[in-house]
């Protein structure tokens, strides 16, 4: 079973990215909502997966974060959403908006989501209100749990830290080197040790 794979992220296309792990490029179904929480063609990646095999096909898909794809596991115990429209769901609407309308019971909003009709909105509202989780507040950290660096915020919650305050220095950090080209131009694990040394510094 693959968990993820790590490489050069070769193409970004809508619902779908290649990633080049060591000479084999995979091609993989990602929803459009996790498309700007991937770096940028390029960069290296690490994206979280899950393998769709049938008699008929074999399908591989990609997200951001293993919090993004518990969202796609949960959309699939739905009755009558498959893989492909777990994604177009997700495309339409970010996780943590998503958890919302679900949360409120709006079957209203679910309804104009592209692949929800009236009867797949009442299943959804019944087999997944109070169970979608991606992290302990809403907002931006809920988005950026669901980041690149979503194994920072992971590592330094282990050692003790308080979780929302991590997921907000953090943010706070990544904003600071988002436009500095040295930090663009390392690889993603000396991106991750970067932010996770400073964060330790400055949550200290």
């Amino acid at each position: 079973m693959f968990n993820s794979l790590t490489g050069i992220i070769t193409g970004k296309f809508p619902k779908q990215i290649l990633i080049d792990t060591n000479g084999v490029e995979w091609d993989l179904c990602v929803p459009d909502s996790n498309l700007d929480l991937i770096p940028p063609v390029g960069n290296e990646a690490k994206i979280y997966t899950w393998l769709q095999h049938t008699d008929q096909l074999m399908a591989l898909y990609g997200f951001a974060s293993r919090e993004e794809r518990e969202v796609f596991l949960d959309l699939l115990k739905v009755d009558g959403v498959g893989p492909k429209g777990a994604v177009k769901i997700m495309s339409s609407v970010s996780s943590s908006r998503l958890m919302d309308i679900l949360e409120k019971g709006d079957l209203e909003m679910l309804e104009k989501i592209p692949g929800v009709g009236k009867k797949t909105a009442g299943k959804m509202i019944l087999a997944l209100k109070g169970k979608l989780k991606l992290s302990e507040s809403s907002g931006p950290s809920v988005r950026f749990d669901a980041s690149p660096y979503a194994d920072v915020v992971s590592s330094l919650v282990g050692m003790g830290y308080d979780k929302r305050l991590v997921q907000q220095k953090v943010a706070e950090l990544n904003e600071v080197f988002t436009n500095d080209s040295d930090f663009a131009a390392k690889s993603q694990k000396e991106r991750e040790d970067i932010l996770f040394r400073r964060a330790i510094v400055e949550l200290a």
